[in-house]
């Protein structure tokens, strides 16, 4: 994947595919990938239901460099099928994951580029099983002393089990056009009614879900703008900031987030949350830049005593 630097970094993170972000991401040139679309490993029950299949299901991995660091990685394509999981999509990530892990040759850094909108409804048990092994792998990874960044910030977000796979990773980079949940605005709506939640107020989905709610509340680590150069430099400086799995460091995040629940617990919109964090003007959050943002998030960090 050999492509001019100026071509992908420059261009926006959400708008990307997934094959652009990798060629942005890495070091020209430096990309080999796994079970490429030549190998043609397709979902094996797609085609029972009538849709279209993609030669590599829809997640793209391998291994390649950045500033010169050996690395592995995956990266969904969330214009197939909103990035969902399936049977083979979810093996060709753990077994990247395993392959971390496992063998002594492999890269200790794993980053994962997640666009997703949870399972494949087409695949249900099979995704399900998909997501729990891609947990189990990346816990083990960590145990071995692997470090997992995901990246978010793509079209489909990062809800369901995609959710929670971003919340098993050592470190989180997201943009404010990234969203993060277990369930999805649409999800939520059908279950318990527009009243409750309207999947199609866009400020409210953002404000919920969002790149700027998940960074002031410390369930991302890093905030990058929507251009793959500013998520690639956000990875770098991650590199060497990855905290050791062991009962100290979740007694720690199981610490921060009892006081969480207790600061921020009886808040009914993310408003009223940034108000209670001592933020002026917190309605004002979301039309922030992004520079003026991140000066905001340090601070509250830095107040906050955050050690993620």
């Amino acid at each position: 994947m050999k492509a001019p630097l100026t071509k992908y970094r420059t261009g926006s993170w959400y708008e990307a595919t997934g094959r652009e972000r990798v060629a942005g991401l890495l070091d020209t040139g430096s990309f080999t990938e796994f079970i490429g679309p030549e190998k043609r490993e397709v979902s094996p029950h797609l085609a029972r239901f009538d849709l279209p299949e993609a030669f590599d299901d829809g997640i793209i991995i391998g291994r390649g460099t950045i500033k010169g660091r050996e690395v592995l990685l995956a990266a969904q394509e969330g214009r197939f099928m909103g990035g969902t999981f399936g049977e083979v999509h979810g093996a060709k990530l753990t077994g990247l994951l395993r392959y971390a892990r496992g063998h002594q040759d492999a890269p200790r850094v794993v980053m994962l580029l997640l666009d997703t909108g949870g399972v494949r409804l087409q695949e249900a048990n099979a995704g399900e099983l998909a997501v729990a092994e891609i947990i189990r792998a990346i816990l083990d990874a960590r145990i071995a002393g692997v470090a997992v960044i995901a990246l978010v910030g793509g079209r489909a977000g990062c809800f369901g089990g995609g959710g929670i796979i971003a919340g098993c990773c050592s470190r989180i980079v997201i943009s404010e056009q990234g969203r993060i949940s277990v369930s999805g605005p649409e999800v939520i709506e059908t279950n318990m009614g527009v009243e409750e939640f309207d999947s199609r107020d866009r400020p409210l989905v953002w404000r919920t879900t969002g790149g700027k709610t998940r960074r002031l509340l410390g369930g991302a680590d890093a905030y990058a703008e929507d251009n793959i150069a500013s998520f690639r430099e956000a990875a770098i400086n991650l590199l060497d900031r990855i905290p050791a799995f062991d009962l100290d460091t979740m007694a720690q995040e199981q610490a921060r987030l009892a006081r969480r629940l207790e600061k921020f617990g009886r808040c009914q919109d993310t408003p009223e949350i940034w108000q209670a964090m001592g933020i002026a003007e917190p309605d004002r959050i979301a039309d922030l830049p992004d520079e003026d943002f991140d000066r905001i998030a340090h601070a509250q960090k830095e107040a906050n005593h955050d050690a993620r």
